[in-house]
């Protein structure tokens, strides 16, 4: 495309580079058991049931409500205490990614911007989900437009999905930035009429223009439905080099003095405590997020994330 010949490798991406995302989705394999982060790319979920099910889980006492057909009576006359019998079952969860795709999203110091590592995350998450025999669909947030994708289980549907995040991927380098907190809230309004209940909702941003009300929405997500965040994150958002340079927003351009070792760890020290009151908030709602950077590959981070929830 034209952009690679004014912008350099990696600030944009393609769906060639998307579909490669297919691969990395073999190599993970997590736990079926729900509520678990390391679950959340796990496809089909087991349900714990008091009812009839399909598989034998275990044997435990019986509690006021348990279908008394399900009495393991045998159990019950050895220990002359009521046991139940409890079963599982396999229940489809529905997916849908939320990628950001918006202006605070187009920046990367060293190796990609974040607007291509959502999208290699979204399109990674998207094959996963799709190999387990889940439906999965995908809203893509831009400041000149949202696209919504609704989940089905077919292939055709996530190739759309990567396209309009391909589209709006390029369109970054003309769009004009939106008012983030308005835009995402009715975002989220907008999905909450598509996802009824226990549904997994996956939103990738970089959550840096986040708010009270920004939480209150994501937080409403998660009263019938599993939520999960992934914060993408530049190394410069937390660590400035040790020279003087020039930012510019477009519009205006400030002087920064990374000389000073005092103005370097103020500005890490505002990133980490910034970091940890969003992390913190949303474990309040039992929403985890998960750090991502721009520097290493998505599947690497992944297994090392990954392997420390294990």
């Amino acid at each position: 495309m034209a952009d690679k010949a004014k912008y350099p490798e990696d600030v944009f991406t393609s769906l060639l580079e998307l579909r490669k995302m297919s691969k990395y989705a073999r190599l993970f394999q997590f736990s079926s058991r729900p509520k678990k982060v390391n679950s959340i790319l796990g496809g089909k979920h087991a349900s714990r049931l008091r009812g009839r099910g399909l598989d034998f889980e275990e044997v435990r006492n019986y509690v006021k409500g348990d279908d008394i057909r399900h009495i393991d009576w045998k159990v019950t006359a050895r220990t002359r205490k009521t046991h139940t019998r409890v079963f599982t079952e396999e229940k489809e969860r529905p997916v849908l990614i939320v990628v950001d795709q918006s202006k605070s999203m187009f920046f990367g110091s060293q190796k990609r911007t974040k607007s291509v590592v959502a999208a290699e995350l979204a399109a990674l998450v998207a094959f996963k989900i799709l190999k387990s025999g889940d439906q999965v669909g995908g809203v893509v947030f831009a400041d000149q437009g949202i696209d919504y994708i609704l989940p089905k289980r077919d292939r055709k549907n996530i190739l759309r999905f990567l396209e309009r995040m391909v589209v709006r991927n390029h369109q970054l380098k003309d769009s004009e930035p939106v008012e983030f907190e308005t835009a995402l809230n009715q975002v989220t309004q907008r999905i909450m009429n598509i996802v009824t209940h226990d549904y997994l909702v996956v939103i990738i941003s970089d959550f840096h223009r986040y708010s009270a009300k920004t939480i209150k929405s994501v937080s409403m997500l998660g009263q019938h439905n599993d939520v999960i965040l992934a914060k993408i994150m530049d190394p410069m958002e937390r660590d400035l080099p040790e020279t003087s340079f020039i930012a510019s927003d477009r519009n205006q351009q400030i002087l920064v003095t990374g000389k000073s070792t005092e103005i370097r760890k103020k500005f890490k020290s505002g990133f980490e405590q910034d970091l940890i009151n969003f992390e913190a908030e949303m474990r309040k709602h039992r929403i985890p997020v998960l750090v991502l950077d721009t520097i290493d590959p998505i599947d690497q981070q992944l297994r090392n994330l990954f392997s420390k929830s294990q």
